[in-house]
């Protein structure tokens, strides 16, 4: 693996993408903010979602450092328990706005662009960082926040000599340098893991090189971009459909800006990908029952969460979630703090249909559209 890539230019990227994602969470609800769940299911991206975690997690280690005082004992066994159940507490209550999320999301997609170009120098910031020596435990500790090409770190970890006194950094360094060049070519994760961000801007392997112009793409290009299945890690995520148009030369450039997507609705992307085909609203609308009078209308319901019955909770999982119970409850929890139906049908068809591909769940996504009208009638 001798190809040299720029971290420069991986932090670039990291702040295209992040505006990207942040326009199209933030665009119709400019003063919204994340929790915890919603934050992990953030993006399609484990890996990404992982990496903004563990960034609040050192902010707030650094800020725990910080309360020190000359006339307190802070290293008491009572005090650092209370500061590790407000640290549980505080993990509980997390709230970020597009400000506060932005610049965490473009460094955490740099950060997970190292962990594929760069591996020797990503172990060193994300496993050996911390007082030495570093502990086995520790180790393992921070093996939760790696997802990408997680075998590999794993594999490190797991073949190092057991000791109870612990290991310099250096010794780490060392050692995973020896360990990486004996099984990169089983784990070269950069290709992969390009595709899988190139769903969601544009990417390729060529506009990380240091050597390398990035490249400007064609609209056209931007608009075959799909979802990710967020079902599918990112070393298992589908590649990008290969590009018919010829190769364009262009001068060399030191630095051209990747144009954005407009934020397209989703039934506007399924109308030019299907032709003639009925967009997913008309489709529900097709689905949909007749109209009742009035005196036979369901009940006004007070939130969703109560609102759906177990067995379409666990419905609603399955189909529209690909199984994955925090994202469903991060979503629903999402849409009982909006404040008015259209605010709740944008985020349904605009952002979860477009997320999790809903295009042929026009059944389940019916019911859930009826649940949304009764909180709202």
């Amino acid at each position: 693996m001798n190809d040299k890539y720029s971290p420069a230019k991986c932090a670039q990227y990291g702040r295209r993408l992040a505006a990207r994602l942040c326009d199209q969470h933030f665009g119709a609800q400019p003063t919204a903010t994340l929790d915890g769940p919603a934050l992990l299911s953030f993006t399609p991206v484990r890996q990404l979602n992982l990496l903004v975690l563990r960034q609040l997690l050192t902010q707030w280690q650094a800020e725990a450092a910080r309360l020190r005082s000359p006339y307190f004992d802070f290293d008491a066994a009572p005090v650092q328990a209370s500061l590790a159940q407000l640290m549980n507490t505080l993990s509980r209550h997390i709230r970020l706005d597009r400000a506060a999320l932005e610049p965490l999301l473009a460094q955490a997609i740099a950060g997970a662009l190292g962990l594929a170009t760069a591996p020797a120098t990503a172990a060193q910031h994300l496993l050996f960082s911390g007082p030495e020596p570093i502990a086995s435990a520790s180790l393992r500790d921070n093996l939760r926040y790696i997802d990408l090409d997680k075998e590999l770190y794993q594999g490190f970890v797991d073949n190092l000599p057991a000791t109870t006194e612990g290991f310099s950094a250096e010794f780490l360094s060392h050692r995973f340098e020896l360990y990486h060049a004996a099984n990169y070519r089983a784990h070269d994760a950069v290709q992969r893991f390009v595709e899988t961000l190139s769903t969601l801007l544009p990417l390729t392997t060529a506009d990380l090189l240091e050597d390398g112009p990035v490249a400007t793409l064609p609209a056209a290009a931007i608009a075959m971009a799909k979802p990710v299945n967020p079902s599918l890690t990112a070393s298992e995520a589908p590649a990008a459909p290969p590009m018919a148009a010829p190769p364009i030369t262009r001068p060399p450039v030191q630095s051209v800006t990747l144009p954005l997507e407009p934020n397209v609705p989703l039934y506007e992307k399924l109308k030019a990908s299907q032709g003639d085909a009925q967009p997913l609203a008309e489709t529900l609308r097709a689905h949909a029952a007749p109209a009742r009078p009035a005196e036979h209308t369901a009940p006004k319901v007070e939130t969703l969460r109560a609102a759906i019955s177990i067995n379409q909770r666990f419905s609603f999982i399955n189909e529209l979630f690909n199984g994955e119970n925090m994202e469903y409850h991060a979503a629903v929890q999402h849409l009982d703090a909006l404040a008015t139906a259209e605010q709740a049908r944008a985020y349904l068809m605009d952002e979860l249909a477009q997320r999790y591909d809903w295009t042929r769940k026009e059944e389940h996504v019916g019911k859930l559209l009826k649940l949304i009208e009764r909180k709202f009638a």
